[in-house]
């Protein structure tokens, strides 16, 4: 959101958490965005007319919800003919990862209730009747930093001042100043990534 309210973009925000949408305002408010809207509502009931958004972005959603295709046809619902979508949720191979390092609640709502295959996740919005237009990964550097995380044992918000995180961080950022810095995250990334990501557009 703050990088098309930083472009003028009309944004619009819905989410279940009354919190964090309050910060999201605040935040948005200072930028340069053209209207700033905020909705608490599920994702399943979008209070949206139909057709109004151009731009549909759905980040670490899916993996939460009861019935993910209901999601799906309310995020298409919402669209614009020609809309672009960005969907994010978490890669298979991660939640793999996961399963043997976090703790059972990260499996267990309100947190990650399924595990989405690549084509799974594809065929959702195809039968939807959207145009995949690009289908990737990303996020080596996430995984390990939760695996990290966990063994550490610290609170997420106390993360960003252990020592062992912030070694980790550094080196990542040493191996990404190597000259073949950007094709090894490449391939980390293509190698335990943290999300998968789709590109998709409706049509019209």
């Amino acid at each position: 959101l703050g990088f098309c309210a930083a472009r003028g973009a009309h944004v619009i925000a819905v989410d279940i958490d009354a919190e964090a949408l309050d910060e999201a305002r605040g935040r948005l408010s200072e930028m340069s965005a053209r209207q700033v809207e905020v909705f608490e509502a599920p994702a399943e009931h979008i209070p949206l007319a139909d057709g109004i958004a151009t731009r549909v972005i759905c980040s670490e959603v899916l993996e939460h919800v009861d019935d993910p295709a209901v999601v799906v046809a309310e995020l298409v619902r919402v669209a614009a003919p020609g809309a672009l979508f960005l969907i994010t949720c978490p890669d298979p191979l991660h939640e793999e990862m996961q399963s043997h390092v976090a703790p059972a609640s990260y499996f267990e709502k309100p947190n990650h209730i399924r595990r989405i295959e690549r084509d799974e996740l594809a065929g959702w919005f195809r039968d939807a009747g959207l145009e995949i237009v690009e289908q990737t990964t990303f996020g080596f550097y996430w995984s390990v930093w939760w695996a990290l995380f966990w063994a550490v044992g610290v609170d997420l918000s106390e993360a960003d001042e252990h020592p062992l995180l912030n070694q980790w961080n550094a080196l990542w950022q040493d191996l990404l100043d190597l000259e073949l810095g950007p094709d090894l995250k490449q391939g980390l990334d293509e190698f335990l990534p943290l999300s998968q990501l789709i590109v998709a557009r409706k049509p019209g």
